[in-house]
């Protein structure tokens, strides 16, 4: 009876289940090396890499089985992501950051981009310092640690304003959809752990929305001045339209997790007043496949103008005004 219940399912989820535009799955990448594939004359590969330090592509970048999230399904493989005192780019910062390879357009009407994200026992962020993670150039949404009101919790932020707050265990895997509606100029939050399918977090609130496809980052920038490398993992990226799916699965397609952990965590909503210049008051619509299940809300309902996505093809480092690249 149980697996004919999971069965069932698993099909109401596929049914209901958003369209890929852009799959973001690390199978593509058999080993480090594949990244250095990627070049502005030679753009394969699902990412842009060239935001990272002078070392090899192995002192930053690892793909492997053992790095997998297990709660995903049709995904065999997970990244570990490395930040040290070599990895400074056009800046003092310490990051390690992978930019989407794609002609898809990642900016216009309702996207969701999905990632999953974790840290181990060793290794782990210096949260005495700023960390940027899974950021878009403009920072209109991105995830935080090191910074206020909570500098050791994992903080999804607006406009660089907290909203929602976890403890960041580890050795557990946190999954994250960034609600995206490029028309509206809103964005809200679906989390959860493990294996667990995603829950809205955070309603949507009003941002200045955009991206030209090229711009959002999936790593880490640092404020760093400590000494000690830090390791971060990922899993589970790509980015659906229209419909958001709720089950964890991978950019590759096939059957959707719909089984769930119990697990015990913290989180924390926060609803910060904000005023804007504009004129202009959009509403956002979004579809999803489950309930809301929020108690928070938020006030701004007011956004400035939003664009869409200009081309898939950057300049040389034209979103991070990037130096000797002629």
């Amino acid at each position: 009876m149980k697996t004919a219940v999971a069965f069932v399912a698993s099909l109401f989820a596929a049914a209901n289940a958003g369209t890929i535009v852009w799959n973001g799955s690390f199978d593509y990448y058999g080993s480090a090396s594949d990244f250095n594939n990627w070049s502005w004359a030679n753009q394969v590969g699902e990412y842009q890499y060239y935001i990272h330090g002078s070392g090899p592509v192995t002192q930053y970048l690892d793909v492997s089985t053992s790095y997998a999230n297990p709660g995903i399904s049709g995904e065999s493989k997970g990244l570990k992501l490395s930040i040290d005192q070599t990895s400074t780019w056009n800046s003092n910062f310490w990051r390690t950051e992978l930019i989407p390879q794609t002609s898809a357009n990642l900016g216009t009407g309702q996207k969701y981009y999905h990632f999953s994200v974790k840290r181990a026992s060793s290794n782990g962020p210096l949260t005495s310092y700023e960390h940027q993670v899974v950021f878009f150039e403009s920072h209109f949404t991105e995830l935080k640690i090191g910074v206020s009101p909570s500098q050791t919790r994992l903080q999804w932020c607006v406009s660089g304003n907290p909203k929602y707050s976890v403890d960041f265990t580890p050795d557990v895997w946190y999954n994250f959809a960034y609600d995206i509606n490029f028309s509206a100029g809103t964005v809200g939050l679906w989390a959860s752990t493990g294996s667990d399918p995603l829950q809205r977090v955070f309603a949507q609130t009003a941002a200045s929305t955009q991206t030209n496809s090229a711009d959002w980052h999936l790593g880490v920038l640092a404020f760093n001045q400590g000494s000690a490398k830090e390791d971060w993992y990922f899993a589970g990226v790509y980015v659906e339209t229209d419909t958001l799916t709720t089950g964890l699965r991978s950019g590759n397609g096939g059957t959707i997790n719909t089984s769930t952990t119990t697990k015990t965590s913290t989180t924390t909503s926060t609803t910060t007043k904000t005023s804007t210049t504009s004129t202009t008051t959009k509403t956002s619509t979004s579809t999803t496949t489950t309930t809301t299940t929020s108690k928070s809300t938020t006030t701004p309902i007011t956004t400035t103008t939003t664009t869409t996505a200009i081309g898939p093809t950057q300049t040389h480092y034209g979103q991070c005004g990037g130096i000797g690249y002629s």
